[in-house]
């Protein structure tokens, strides 16, 4: 039995251990914003938080976060209000096919939990793991900086 707290609720799940927590939260929760990107943690489309750190859910198996806190983008909302960088995104006009999106999120709220005033090169180097196929880089580095507090 694996249990997980996914989005401020504890989930207990009977899962085979080595299930990538990507299919878990997908397939087992029903939390579709998180992507299947490339499946060998390069894109990104896949990240979530695990204890408040981004991490590639398609390479992380469940065993590996047993117990842990998980926020996925659906958990980064609150009380219905979009995350400041979910309505930033909204703003720019960020999405284009809007696959990666969720990981591009996933990846910019950690950078600013760590660093609420980031440069423009902090924001570009911090989104580098993060792939987009549409091009739509210089929207998302406007994105992330007008939600932050600089």
């Amino acid at each position: 039995m694996i249990t997980l707290v996914v989005n401020g609720e504890k989930r207990s799940l009977d899962v085979d251990s080595d299930t990538p927590l990507l299919w878990v939260l997908r397939d087992e929760l029903n939390l579709k914003g998180t992507k299947f990107g490339c499946g060998a943690g390069l894109c990104g489309a896949c990240t979530v938080h695990v204890g408040g750190t981004p991490t590639r859910a398609c390479q992380t198996p469940v065993e590996a976060v047993n117990g842990q806190e998980i926020t996925t983008i659906e958990g980064l909302s609150k009380n219905g209000e979009l995350h400041p960088l979910q309505q930033a995104w909204v703003e720019h006009g960020v999405p284009q096919c809007g696959y990666c999106q969720s990981g591009q999120i996933m990846t910019a709220a950690h950078l600013l939990e760590q660093n609420p005033s980031p440069s423009e090169d902090d924001i570009v180097n911090a989104m580098a793991g993060n792939l987009c196929r549409c091009g739509t880089y210089h929207r998302i580095v406007e994105a992330v900086k007008s939600a932050s507090s600089t």
